[in-house]
């Protein structure tokens, strides 16, 4: 091998050692003339000689000679550019993947990798194990054939954290030897690397496949001078790169939503870059997610919490406030608590209501004008938070004496209690350590918390439910109860330190976030969420795609502070009442550092140049060259001339390597083979630009879902001309009806039964559920009529609930869109379609329904636009996006049921074959 060249059979260019010896004899050819004096040779002088002979070769055409005798030596020779690597090894072979969060950028490189890597365990007939140190498999090691791990290749995905590299060296010291392993690494240096490898060592050879491509995180976003501000993070680069931040979240429609794009620039041999974001209030705490747009994986995203989303705070006080004495003011202390992490706003309630800010605090406020009252109740049945504090205002006033109303947690009781009063205690009294049911529970009290006032509740049936805070001796402290959407908080002391200490302390503000007053700029630690259970809300796979939690469950506050990323602790959102903390991959402290390798181990590149063979072209080389040289002798003989000319130029030109020219294929030719290369979805043109429209990006939306979520990789969506366009090629049809389509001709019916009767479906769709069921009188129900008139469509039935259709992929019993109905109709089974006992669903045939309709407007539901982003609003808020989510399930379940049909209905026949073999 000379550096990227390798040959076949290299002892054949011991042949050109002779090419010297070859010159010398090719010298010789012709033999040089001898001279002999002949005085007759006078009378020959002044003749032209016809045929010429040259008495010595010339330099020239030696050259040519032995350029193409070399040329025919390096062909036979077999010369490769870039020969595949030819591993030598016997005995079993581990290919072991980190298959971490570094992973996803290049991952299909990897699996590009693992495959080749297979394919040479194959020819060899080796035993082959495939592990993801992110996923260990329990027990022995599972050695199986090179063929059966390639199939299973396009199921493995990176998972959205680092490998447990500890666990990884005690798994592999447990292996037994000899054994040698490929390992494909991430290129990051994770704690306790270096003991896998000297495990992994000690059982055999040690091959690593390591990536070259820049491996970049995103810290999570921190709010810093008015300013939002995301730290990047790179490793493997040192020339400058420029990338670019997008901000997500959702729309006042509730739609999924750019909301802003800022750039970072890392500059040469940098690690870190920073996007900046200056955002108004109202778009920073929309912002759901930042990510790295063109990267994917789970470290290219930053999830944003609580802490991000600064919560718009009004604060109202009873009476003017003395600037001489701040520290007497009621919103004092609540100004030096909350400006950290929340938006103040004061001013009269009435502009508060209007400005509708997330919490309104009312610091001894009594009485309410009924105009504002009227106004305040609105505001929290409608999702506010009010929070009153006490004071001798409201001690004073006949406020919640006979009923609590909805602006009062509880009833309260005349006058106040405090030292030296009618009602006092010799002492003043601590706060009880909280109940689990309190959202304060966890929180540690400090010693030199005090209580010397407060107003009293009234004795309650629901006064212990509504005590979240209580003193020693049982009296409630602060109450909460809920209105509406909304709930109301009442602390039982004033917000200055007049009745107690506790505004001095840093409890204060940990009550304040507790109660989502606030929020927290950075993650909580353990001992501050210790004894809290939160819930996943939303998990981020290996890709970085945002999924629903489902029915994960829930995680102890101390292990979602401290605990690792694992594959029971995924990053994502996660919730506990009215706050949320995400966990991301990278964090403010994270580090990217290369991977070190000892010297003994042999690190390769991840990507592979195909090998090229060069023997063709080598050996035609050498025919040319032989082809030029008899050309050229027969020049320098003379003998070249004329018709003779002509054919050696014709036999050279001949000779020449000739470039392919490709076919040129016609439209209709090169449709068919788009849409039969792939899985291609149509839908029927109608007419109208804007529902066309609609079809071609619903159905783009639908195969992007299809891509991203199973192994179906559909190309863009067609739409199709019932009257000239074949129909044979698509699995399905979506067929979006309008009142005004006309109506096919004879020979459009012919096909569209042929279509049909041949294994195709058409997914008829009036978009009208809205208006009206199936059958009903809208236009386009009529129109659905008219079109359907000739069509060859079997009866029809409701799907019903043992339907395959219903959990061909995902388990579904509802198929919306953009609206709701029910009303979704297909082939009716046949009458002896009976329910098999112990199986959920009945033995139907294997076949595909021809046709399935419904009004729900499906395109609309799955529609995307080129960033992925959907196009029209469904529902309102969460609600509208389980609605956009089942839809698209919907969708999946539709394809996956074209494509396979009722294949899982075989399970039916498993009894009778269990029976038939004896088991």
């Amino acid at each position: 091998m000379i550096g990227s060249l390798a040959f076949a059979t290299p002892l054949l260019l011991t042949a050109l050692i002779a090419l010297p010896v070859l010159w010398w004899i090719l010298r010789a050819v012709p033999p040089a003339p001898i001279r002999r004096r002949f005085p007759g040779v006078a009378l020959l002088l002044g003749l032209k000689d016809d045929e010429s002979q040259t008495d010595k070769t010339p330099w020239w055409l030696l050259l040519l000679r032995i350029a193409a005798l070399a040329a025919a030596i390096i062909g036979f020779a077999g010369p490769v550019l870039n020969p595949a690597t030819v591993r030598t090894g016997e005995g079993p072979l581990l290919i072991v993947m980190d298959a971490s969060w570094a992973s996803a950028r290049d991952w299909s490189d990897r699996i590009e990798r693992a495959g080749l890597l297979l394919d040479e365990a194959g020819r060899a007939g080796r035993p082959v194990a495939v592990v993801a140190l992110t996923d260990l498999p329990p027990g022995d090691l599972p050695l199986q054939s090179a063929n059966a791990w390639a199939a299973r290749l396009p199921a493995l995905v990176p998972r959205p954290f680092a490998p447990d590299m500890a666990a990884a060296a005690d798994w592999a010291a447990g292996l037994e030897g000899p054994l040698e392993t490929w390992w494909i690494a991430d290129g990051l240096d994770h704690p306790g690397r270096d003991g896998v490898t000297e495990a992994l060592r000690a059982l055999g050879p040690l091959s690593v496949f390591q990536g070259d491509r820049d491996v970049v995180g995103l810290a999570p976003a921190r709010f810093e001078d008015g300013a939002v501000r995301v730290t990047l993070t790179r490793l493997g680069g040192d020339l400058p790169l420029t990338l670019e931040v997008v901000a997500h979240g959702l729309d006042p429609a509730g739609i999924p939503r750019d909301l802003a794009r800022s750039v970072a620039a890392f500059e040469a041999g940098a690690t870190e870059a920073v996007a900046e974001f200056d955002l108004p209030p109202e778009l920073r705490n929309r912002i759901t997610r930042f990510e790295i747009a063109g990267l994917r994986g789970a470290g290219a995203v930053t999830l944003a919490d609580d802490g991000l989303q600064r919560r718009q705070v009004a604060l109202i006080a009873g009476g003017a406030t003395d600037e001489q004495q701040a520290l007497l003011s009621p919103l004092h202390y609540l100004r030096q608590a909350l400006e950290p992490t929340a938006d103040l706003i004061e001013g009269a309630l009435s502009d508060m209501l209007l400005a509708s800010p997330d919490v309104i605090i009312l610091a001894d406020i009594a009485t309410l004008s009924p105009e504002e009252e009227a106004g305040l109740t609105d505001w929290v049945e409608r999702g506010g938070l009010l929070v009153r504090f006490a004071g001798p205002r409201l001690a004073a006033s006949d406020v919640a004496r006979d009923e609590a109303g909805p602006l009062m947690p509880v009833r309260l009781r005349e006058g106040g209690r405090s030292v030296g009063g009618a009602m006092s205690w010799g002492e003043p009294k601590s706060l009880r350590p909280f109940p689990d049911t309190s959202p304060f529970f966890g929180l540690e009290i400090p010693g030199d918390v005090e209580i010397s006032a407060q107003v009293m509740a009234q004795p309650d049936p629901e006064l212990a439910a509504r005590t979240i805070a209580s003193l020693t001796d049982g009296t409630p402290l602060v109450t909460r109860a809920g209105h509406g959407r909304g709930s109301v908080v009442l602390f039982h002391v004033t917000a200055n330190a007049e009745w107690s200490s506790l505004p001095l302390s840093g409890l204060f503000v940990q009550m304040l976030e507790r109660l989502a007053i606030s929020t927290r700029p950075a993650t909580p630690e353990a001992a501050e969420l210790e004894g809290t259970i939160w819930t996943p809300d939303q998990v981020l796979d290996g890709f970085g795609t945002l999924r629903d939690a489902g029915t994960r469950p829930g995680v102890p506050g101390e292990t979602l502070a401290e605990a690792p990323l694992s594959a029971d602790l995924l990053p994502g959102l996660y919730a506990s009442e009215a706050r949320r903390i995400a966990r991301n991959v990278v964090t403010a402290e994270t580090v990217l550092a290369p991977a070190n390798w000892p010297a003994a181990v042999p690190v390769e590149g991840m990507s592979v140049i195909a090998p090229t063979d060069l023997m063709a072209g080598f050996l035609t080389g050498a025919l040319v060259l032989l082809l030029i040289d008899a050309i050229a002798s027969l020049w320098l003989a003379g003998r070249l001339s004329g018709w003779a000319r002509g054919a050696a130029v014709l036999a050279l030109v001949a000779t020449l390597p000739q470039g392919g020219q490709a076919q040129d294929l016609s439209p209709e030719d090169a449709r068919a083979l788009l849409a039969t290369s792939e899985v291609t979805l149509a839908y029927v043109l109608t007419g109208d630009a804007r529902i066309d429209d609609t079809s071609r990006a619903g159905l783009q939306g639908l195969s992007n879902t299809l891509f991203q979520r199973t192994s179906v990789e559909p190309s863009a969506p067609i739409g199709v001309d019932l009257e000239r366009d074949e129909l044979a090629f698509f699995p399905m049809l979506y067929w979006p009806v309008t009142a005004e389509q006309p109506l096919p001709s004879a020979a459009a019916y012919r096909r569209l039964n042929d279509y049909l009767r041949s294994g195709g479906m058409i997914v008829f769709d009036t978009r009208d559920a809205h208006v009206g069921g199936f059958g009903s009188g809208t236009p386009e129900g009529r129109r659905l009529r008219a079109l359907a008139a000739a069509l060859d469509i079997p009866p029809l039935e409701p799907v019903p609930p043992d339907h395959i259709l219903t959990r061909t992929f995902y388990l579904l019993q509802d198929f919306p869109g953009r609206h709701l109905s029910r009303d979704v109709w297909l082939e009716a089974a046949p009458p002896d379609a009976e329910a098999v006992e112990g199986m959920p669903f009945r033995n139907l045939n294997d076949g595909v329904t021809p046709v399935l309709i419904g009004g729900n407007d499906w395109a609309a539901a799955w529609a995307q636009d080129e960033t992925g982003r959907p196009l029209f609003p469904i529902g309102r808020g969460s609600a509208g996006d389980r609605q956009r989510e089942i839809a698209l399930r919907f969708g999946v379940n539709l394809v996956m049921y074209v494509l396979s049909g009722n294949y899982k209905s075989d399970q039916v026949h498993v009894p009778a074959l269990l029976d038939r073999l004896g088991q």
